[in-house]
């Protein structure tokens, strides 16, 4: 602890004022000695006064500095992160650039009593648009979400030439009147439904029709805004530790709907191959960094384990 400071009000002393007195008598010789400790106190209390002084300007001194650091830091903290420039949209750097592919994914919450007479509907229905050419589009797979959110559907659709290809099939529904009817019908039994439209990862497989029975795992992660080329770098090369069993059947990110949303779409016979593959993943060298840097980059996740329907390609 520092010198206490000594209020000069409370002694009573007027420093640089004491009176001398002659020491004539022993009346004077006390008054004298007394005059003379007070001056000595007196003087020892300046010396004090001018050190605290000193010390106090020392200390705000720091004070000012450390704040003013503290400041600079958190200013500087704003500006300081190097964002390294880029000409093209992240969405054009991650997609295949040859090919302009659109793909839409719906989830549909069913009315639990309605869900087998949703699934006939969709079974009626779906093939038809998938195999008639006049529509630019593609059924990739239909399912029904087994574990996760329970009396869900889910479907993918591809749309070959990107967003006009999705307008064009858009306007001839309108004009298809089983269609119509269709909607009409499917809106009875749901709860609610949402979508979002996506665009596949370049270091991805295409998905294409596979025989069964399979089961599909939809694994979705909720990024943090501008982490979407970070989680692609690490993607591309983490995806060849996850090819072996031909489980990899999609990934895509989100263009319209969620933003930052990375949808990775798996295949496994069982979910005890699943439990396999995933542990299998960990035997390989490189596998644990990838999740090591990709975890940080992810807000929320969500997996769905997925049955396919008897009208999905994806069997």
């Amino acid at each position: 602890m520092g010198p206490k400071c000594i209020s000069f009000s409370a002694l009573n002393i007027n420093i640089g004022k004491c009176t001398k007195y002659p020491p004539e008598d022993g009346k004077n010789t006390a008054r004298a000695n007394k005059s003379a400790s007070w001056c000595n106190t007196a003087s020892w209390c300046s010396g004090v006064l001018t050190a605290c002084r000193l010390d106090l300007s020392v200390i705000r001194g720091i004070a000012t500095s450390c704040n003013r650091n503290r400041e600079n830091s958190w200013f500087n903290s704003l500006f300081v992160r190097k964002v390294d420039p880029r000409k093209d949209a992240h969405s054009n750097l991650l997609t295949k650039n040859e090919e302009s592919n659109l793909y839409k994914i719906q989830f549909h919450n069913v009315k639990p009593e309605c869900l087998d007479a949703y699934n006939k509907l969709c079974e009626e229905v779906l093939p038809s648009i998938h195999a008639d050419k006049y529509y630019p589009c593609e059924l990739v797979g239909t399912w029904n979400t087994w574990y996760g959110e329970q009396d869900q559907a889910v479907h993918l659709w591809r749309y070959r030439g990107g967003y006009p290809a999705l307008t064009e099939v858009m306007n001839k529904l309108k004009q298809n009147q089983e269609f119509m009817v269709y909607r009409k019908e499917r809106g009875k039994m749901l709860m609610s439904r949402r979508n979002q439209l996506l665009l596949e990862f370049s270091f991805w497989n295409e998905p294409v029709p596979r025989e069964g029975p399979n089961i599909y795992e939809l694994r979705s992660y909720q990024l943090r805004p501008g982490t979407m080329i970070e989680w692609g770098n690490y993607w591309a090369r983490a995806i060849g530790y996850r090819q072996h069993n031909r489980e990899a059947v999609g990934g895509f990110f989100s263009q319209i709907g969620n933003l930052y949303m990375v949808h990775h779409l798996w295949a496994y016979k069982d979910l005890q191959s699943r439990e396999d593959t995933r542990n299998g993943a960990w035997q390989q060298e490189g596998w644990d960094e990838v999740v090591y840097y990709t975890v940080p980059l992810i807000q929320h996740m969500d997996s769905r384990i997925m049955i396919p329907t008897k009208a999905s390609p994806l069997q």
